[in-house]
């Protein structure tokens, strides 16, 4: 089990929060993903590390940016 934090910005409401968790959590492997909408954080849980550049990719799919 693997656990990375990540930072977004750009996110104000819940449906950002469902974006983000939508595009993040199609990665394969990931299990899990909590986002927490006051701090832009993003936590990503999954059976093994998911790169930094999937996960960047998956949170600019929707329509946001790792700080």
């Amino acid at each position: 089990m693997s656990t990375a934090t990540y930072t977004v910005t750009g996110m104000t409401c819940q449906h950002c929060v469902a974006s983000v968790t939508e595009e993040v959590g199609e990665l394969d492997g990931v299990t899990g993903v909590e986002v927490d909408l006051p701090t832009g954080a993003v936590t990503v849980t999954s059976d093994a590390p998911v790169a930094d550049d999937a996960v960047r990719s998956a949170v600019e799919e929707a329509g946001y940016q790792l700080a």
